[in-house]
């Protein structure tokens, strides 16, 4: 079993990634392989509407000048997703909505990609808005036939400069959380129960 996880930060050890980790470690203690994937702060474009991945149905993206097509083969093979973004105008950043629209155009052109993996959505926040990232990330999830995984309190922790997270006792917790929830899921799916 895989999990991806997508830190859509423009800040590569910022809170985004903090709290990435801390579920990525709960997932490994239970024996599952993960992989972080970093497109913050990178050029990625945004969706062109051209259609072409409708018309070619390649599993790619028209536009191969930066990380997605690259970050959709592995969504396509993994067992489970995760993408994390900070909070910018109470919604993701420019980089992570890019990214979902891509990929997430892509997943549909091609028959489902990501039908029946779990997804989970993972955010950081200095105070408020969280919520409506969160939600962002989920309908992606939603359209694309996924299983959301939650946690005890929404994917979120509270920090402003980086690794500021870690003392959002609860936050933390809720990752760690998110983490044994996801494992349990895939270990359930793939145990035929």
């Amino acid at each position: 079993m895989k999990v991806i996880a997508i830190n859509g930060s423009p800040r590569k050890n910022g809170n985004t990634a903090h709290l990435l980790r801390a579920v990525l470690s709960e997932l490994e203690t239970e024996g599952i392989e993960t992989e972080l994937i970093h497109i913050g702060g990178k050029p990625i474009h945004g969706c062109i509407a051209c259609m072409k991945c409708w018309e070619n149905q390649d599993r790619k993206c028209i536009i191969d000048t930066d990380i997605v097509n690259e970050c959709i083969a592995k969504m396509a093979e993994a067992d489970a997703i995760i993408i994390g973004s900070s909070t910018y105008f109470t919604d993701v950043t420019a980089e992570t909505k890019a990214f979902i629209d891509r990929a997430g155009f892509v997943g549909l052109a091609n028959g489902g990609l990501y039908t029946r993996k779990a997804g989970a959505a993972v955010v950081a926040v200095r105070r408020a808005g969280a919520v409506h990232a969160y939600d962002t990330i989920n309908h992606l999830f939603g359209i694309s036939s996924m299983v959301t995984v939650g946690s005890s309190y929404w994917n979120l922790g509270i920090g402003l400069a980086p690794g500021e997270v870690e003392e959002d006792t609860e936050g933390m917790e809720t990752m760690k959380n998110l983490g044994q929830n996801m494992a349990w899921l895939l270990k359930k799916i793939h145990s035929g129960e």
